[in-house]
């Protein structure tokens, strides 16, 4: 009899949730949730599908099952959504149009407020800008939107993104503009930064300062971005997991930035093709973790070749000098 009672009690309770999740609108239809459901399919709607295969899976009840979806197994939440393009435009254009998604980006991804990743990488968005409601995603912490044809303005909005980790916004054919970078000291989870290509022209001199306050950044990519002035000097370090720098193609007509000497987790090092000039100090080669370094294509970079090698390189495995005013010659 006692066991009886208890099976009742917890078929009670079940009801009760039951009926919760329904009153809610969450109820599940297979493993998803069906507002999420509602929410994709009015994402889908939005899209355009040129091969008229890629989105084919988003059909049925469960969208756990559908192609790109990710969800939580024991909620039935969509946590991920990976529509990134797999080929590359310029390498194989077929194949780039057979899998390329365009059309609009609807708000109804708001609905989706588990949504940890995003992904539409590679894919062409015919020169929309990134959606504001964008900043709405709080729960994001990966987002790539290479190479998608958006145009415009960065929303300052991607801001409200205090757990996002990745994010990847460079293009090759960008038309993407930032107009000041307050916004991005918001992002202070932020773990790997992506901007190649994007027009940072009107940041102003003081840009590097606003990456600094990234106390977890460990990834900054800054190819061709317009960026110019003095990178010389930062009155403090606060970056100091950064393994990655890659700023090569603007215009900075500064020393090199002595301040990368105090970064001991710095991997790989590109200042190459920009107007940097002076001295290179000879503890570069004493940069514990280095294993990449291009300082090419500054022209004004000097140096005595034989002092610079004789640092303990510990880890270096590629090192261009090239075009500047390196003096002595390399010995096998």
């Amino acid at each position: 009899m006692e066991k009886i009672s208890i099976l009742g009690f917890l078929l009670v309770i079940l009801c009760f949730i039951t009926r919760d999740l329904a009153c809610k609108g969450e109820t599940l239809e297979g493993n998803c949730l069906r507002a999420n459901r509602e929410a994709l399919l009015d994402f889908k709607n939005g899209l355009k599908d040129s091969s008229n295969n890629r989105l084919s899976s988003w059909i049925g009840g469960n969208c756990c099952q559908w192609e790109g979806i990710g969800c939580e197994n024991n909620t039935g939440v969509v946590i991920s959504i990976d529509l990134h393009n797999p080929y590359y435009l310029e390498e194989a254009y077929e194949n780039w149009s057979s899998m390329n998604l365009s059309g609009e980006i609807r708000p109804s991804l708001i609905e989706l407020k588990s949504l940890r990743s995003l992904d539409l990488s590679g894919n062409s968005f015919e020169h929309i800008p990134i959606p504001k409601f964008f900043g709405s995603l709080r729960n994001l912490q990966y987002l790539n939107l290479s190479n998608c044809g958006f145009k415009g303005a960065i929303p300052p909005t991607l801001g409200n993104l205090s757990n996002l980790q990745f994010l990847d916004l460079s293009s090759y054919e960008s038309q993407l503009f930032v107009k000041h970078l307050e916004w991005m000291t918001n992002l202070v989870s932020l773990r790997h930064l992506k901007l190649n290509y994007v027009d940072l022209s009107m940041v102003g001199s003081h840009w590097m300062e606003v990456f600094n306050k990234l106390s977890f950044l460990t990834e900054l990519h800054l190819q061709d971005c317009g960026l110019s002035g003095s990178i010389s000097s930062l009155n403090s370090i606060n970056f100091t997991s950064l393994s990655v720098i890659s700023i090569s193609g603007n215009s900075f007509q500064s020393k090199f930035p002595i301040w990368l000497l105090n970064l001991s987790n710095l991997v790989y090092i590109d200042v190459s093709s920009n107007k940097l000039y002076g001295q290179i100090s000879l503890a570069l080669g004493e940069l514990p973790n280095l294993q990449h370094l291009d300082l090419s294509s500054n022209e004004n970079l000097t140096g005595s070749c034989s002092q610079l090698l004789s640092g303990s390189w510990k880890k270096i495995e590629f090192l261009n000098l090239a075009i500047n005013k390196f003096l002595g010659t390399f010995l096998a």
